[in-house]
C-alpha cells in the first residue's frame, strides 16, 4: 500500500489550511474552545459554511450532479481532518456533509432530494438526529416514540408523533430533525424515519445543562405532532437498513484520531518548552499515545480505501471507531497526567480536545456497543444471551 498523498491531495490540504487561516477570526481558538456543539460556534457555522460552499469546499467529494466537485473519499477524509484540526468550524453541518446528504441521495424521494439537497449544499441548513431516548440510548431498537398513520382534517395522510428524545445535539438551533419513530411493535422492522421541521407545532425543546463546557444537547418532546406522510424517509420499517448505512458514514465522519494527534503534538511541544520531555516516563507515554493515534488513523484509512474500491463496509467501521476512542482517551489522560495546567491556563485547544475526548466513547454509539459489533460481525463470536 502506498501511504503517500498525491500532489493533488497535498495541494487540496494546503488550500483548505490557507482558506481557514485567512477566514477564521484571530481569536478562533478561544472562541471555539467549547467545541463544535456550542451554541456560539453552531450559529457562526451558518455563515462559515456558506463561505465554504461558495468556494467549493463544503462538499467537494459529492458528485457534480448534486452540486459537489466530484472528488473522492480521500478528499472527504482530508477535508474532515483539516476541519477538525482547526476545531471544526462547520459546527453540526459536518453531519450534512458526511451522512445526511449521502443518505438523502441514496434513499430519498425525488421531491425530498429537490427540497433538501440545495439547502444543504448552500450551507444554509442545520439538522439534528432524533435517535436516543430515555431507556433507549445505544439500544436504538428499543425506542418507543410512536408515529401513528392517519388522516388530517382535510383527509390527507399524516403521522401523529408522540414521545421523547434525549441528548439531541443542535436541537435548539436545527431546522429539521432526522427522526426515528416506531410504527409497529416489531423490534427492528417496526422503526420508520420521518423528516420533521423543528418548528412544527407540538415540538418542545429543552436544553440539558452540560457537565463539560458549553454543550448543545437537549431533550425533545413530541406532543401529537402532525407530520405529512410525504415526510416519511424510505418505506415504513426500512429505518434499520437506512440507519446502518448512515452510521457507517457517521462513525468515520469525525477524524478524532487526527484531533487527538494534533493535541498530543501540542502537549509534547509544551513539555519540550518546559524542559520536561526528557523524562523517560513522559516519552514512553507520549510514544504509546502516538502509536494509538496512528493505529486508529490506519484503521480509518483502511475503511476509506474500501470506499474507494467500492467494497461493502461492515463491522470494520466499529473496529476503526473503537481504535479512535482508545486514542482519544489516551491523549486526554496524557494531558491530565503531564500538563494539567494546560486545561486551565491559556491552552484553549487542549481544553477543547479534552472535552471531546470525554465524550468520544459515547457519541455515534457507545464504545461498548462497538465492541459487541466487533465480536459478532468481525470475530463471528456467538451473541450474548438476552
Amino acid at each position: 500500500m502506498d501511504f503517500n498523498w498525491t500532489e493533488a491531495q497535498q495541494a487540496f490540504r494546503r488550500k483548505l489550511h490557507d482558506f481557514l487561516a485567512k477566514t477564521l477570526p484571530d481569536d478562533w481558538e478561544e472562541f471555539s474552545k467549547h467545541g463544535p456543539a456550542s451554541p456560539a460556534l453552531t450559529e457562526y457555522a451558518r455563515g462559515f459554511c456558506r463561505q465554504l460552499a461558495e468556494n467549493g469546499m463544503l462538499f467537494p467529494h459529492w458528485p457534480k450532479e448534486i452540486g459537489g466537485e466530484g472528488l473522492g473519499p480521500w478528499e472527504q477524509q482530508i477535508l474532515a481532518e483539516v476541519m477538525w484540526e482547526w476545531g471544526e468550524p462547520r459546527g453540526g453541518q459536518y453531519m450534512n456533509v458526511n451522512w445526511i446528504g449521502p443518505t438523502l441521495v441514496k434513499y430519498g424521494t425525488e421531491a425530498q432530494k429537490a427540497k433538501y439537497l440545495p439547502q444543504i449544499s448552500s450551507g444554509d441548513m442545520l439538522w439534528c438526529q432524533g435517535f436516543s431516548e430515555p431507556d433507549s440510548g445505544s439500544d436504538l431498537a428499543s425506542l418507543r416514540t410512536r408515529a401513528t398513520l392517519g388522516k388530517d382534517d382535510n383527509g390527507a395522510d399524516v403521522y401523529r408523533v408522540n414521545g421523547q428524545k434525549i441528548w439531541t445535539s443542535y436541537a435548539g438551533l436545527a431546522d429539521t430533525c432526522f427522526l426515528l419513530t416506531r410504527t409497529s411493535d416489531d423490534r427492528k422492522k417496526g422503526i420508520t424515519i420521518l423528516l420533521v421541521p423543528m418548528d412544527t407545532p407540538g415540538i418542545i425543546v429543552r436544553q440539558i445543562p452540560s457537565l463539560i463546557g458549553e454543550g448543545d444537547i437537549h431533550e425533545v418532546f413530541f406532543d401529537d405532532v402532525v407530520v405529512p406522510a410525504s415526510q416519511r424517509f424510505g418505506e415504513e420499517g426500512q429505518a434499520w437498513e437506512i440507519i446502518g448505512f448512515s452510521l457507517k458514514n457517521e462513525r468515520l465522519g469525525i477524524p478524532r484520531y487526527h484531533l487527538a494527534r494534533t493535541a498530543l503534538d501540542r502537549a509534547v511541544g509544551l513539555l519540550k518548552e518546559a524542559g520536561a520531555f526528557s523524562r523517560e516516563t513522559v516519552r514512553i507515554e507520549a510514544g504509546k499515545c502516538a502509536a494509538l493515534c496512528e493505529a486508529a488513523r490506519t484503521a480509518n484509512y483502511a475503511i476509506v480505501q474500501r470506499r474507494v474500491d467500492g467494497l461493502d463496509i461492515g463491522g470494520e467501521s466499529s473496529s476503526a471507531r473503537y481504535a479512535t476512542v482508545m486514542a482519544e482517551r489516551a491523549v486526554a489522560e496524557f494531558v491530565v497526567e503531564f500538563v494539567p495546567e494546560a486545561l486551565t491556563e491559556g491552552q484553549p485547544y487542549l481544553k477543547m480536545h479534552h472535552q471531546r475526548g470525554i465524550v468520544a466513547g459515547i457519541a455515534a454509539g457507545a464504545a461498548e456497543i462497538q465492541l459487541n459489533i466487533i465480536a459478532s460481525d468481525v470475530l463471528q463470536l456467538p451473541r450474548e444471551p438476552r
